[in-house]
């Protein structure tokens, strides 16, 4: 990925769907389903890179797709 990405490993599940409500399809299509979750959009401080972890999920394709979506 050439440019620079808008979302990053650090933010938070919460900060993301926030700024960039359409990626909620990227996350339920990795089975992250937090997204309808009150603790995902609210105060959460899981992280991108936490979560991809928890979940077995490859950070760096999982990046590069929410990325896609708020190019």
């Amino acid at each position: 990925m050439g440019k620079t990405q808008k979302i990053t490993k650090e933010m938070t599940i919460g900060e993301v769907m926030k700024k960039y409500p359409k990626t909620a399809f990227v996350f339920t299509d990795y089975d992250l389903h937090c997204v309808s979750c009150p603790m995902a959009v609210g105060e959460n401080v899981e992280t991108i890179e936490e979560a991809a972890k928890l979940h077995r999920i490859d950070l760096k394709k999982f990046l590069s797709d929410l990325n896609k979506v708020v190019k």
